[in-house]
């Protein structure tokens, strides 16, 4: 599951739409103003006269509306704007009656289907933190498509963190910290101006850090990879603690991955918050 509404629109005829119009009352033309903001949302915009022919039609506006599709849409970014829009086509076209039970039925199917947003009044789409780092993987996942080896290095990771699966051993930790590490190196190693292929060397060599301290933060977990034993090598350390466990791999892999968007020129933050 994405987490969009994108990968989910083929639901809202059965979840928002029909359940919003199965009352008594609801205007002939609610479709007429629903399609007159969807519009823009679309791909291949209607020209003006097409659109004014629909929207002046009560029975072509729902026919169109009805067929939209995802693919229709110019992005997930598009499509919640329309779901925001929608809220005030439906409050100037009946007032809060209508507009509230849409803004019920929105939230409701983002509850559903475990969408990344928090809804909030009138009608605004937010998107939220685990929702933002589930985009920031799906884009990772968007360059592995165009690199070899982070497509590679990327489907190391996914092997080392199913094998967990079979016992949450000491090895299998390990070797999830290891190969996350070498996936960044993949993803930094492909930024402009980058010539290292360590870790540390990548650090140092990128532009993108906002403060020293940032970096920093990156070189000691790259320290701790490279110093633990069991991860990088195999030679004792007089830094270790503690045996590796899985309180471990849960916080390295999330810190690793948030410092992914510093090493690669190829990740724009803004479409890992918002969509695209």
């Amino acid at each position: 599951m994405r987490g969009e509404f994108i990968g989910v629109w083929s639901e809202t005829w059965r979840e928002i739409w029909l359940p919003l119009i199965d009352h008594e009352g609801v205007p002939e033309d609610i479709f007429c103003e629903l399609y007159r903001v969807l519009a823009p949302a679309l791909r291949q915009q209607p020209s003006v006269e097409a659109l004014a022919d629909v929207i002046d039609n009560p029975v072509q506006s729902r026919e169109a509306f009805d067929k939209t599709s995802a693919h229709d849409f110019a992005g997930e970014r598009a499509l919640v704007s329309f779901l925001e829009a929608a809220h005030s086509a439906l409050d100037e076209l009946t007032g809060d009656e209508l507009s509230n039970r849409y803004f019920n039925l929105v939230a409701g199917f983002i509850d559903k289907f475990s969408l990344r947003y928090d809804l909030r009044r009138p009608c605004i789409l937010c998107p939220t933190l685990t929702g933002m780092f589930a985009s920031l993987l799906r884009n990772v996942h968007a360059l592995a498509l165009t690199d070899g080896n982070i497509a590679k290095r990327l489907q190391d990771v996914r092997e080392a963190v199913q094998d967990l699966r079979f016992g949450q051993t000491e090895g299998r930790i390990a070797n999830c910290v290891a190969k996350q590490v070498m996936l960044l190196e993949a993803i930094g190693a492909t930024a402009a101006g980058i010539t290292g292929t360590g870790l540390a060397a990548i650090c140092n060599q990128s532009r993108q850090w906002p403060h020293p301290a940032m970096r920093t933060s990156l070189l000691n977990l790259y320290g701790f990879a490279s110093d633990f034993p069991g991860l990088r090598h195999g030679t004792p350390s007089a830094g270790m603690l503690r045996d590796i466990d899985m309180r471990d791999l849960v916080a390295v892999s999330i810190l690793l991955a948030g410092f992914t968007p510093y090493l690669s020129d190829q990740l724009d933050a803004d479409v890992v918050y918002r969509g695209a």
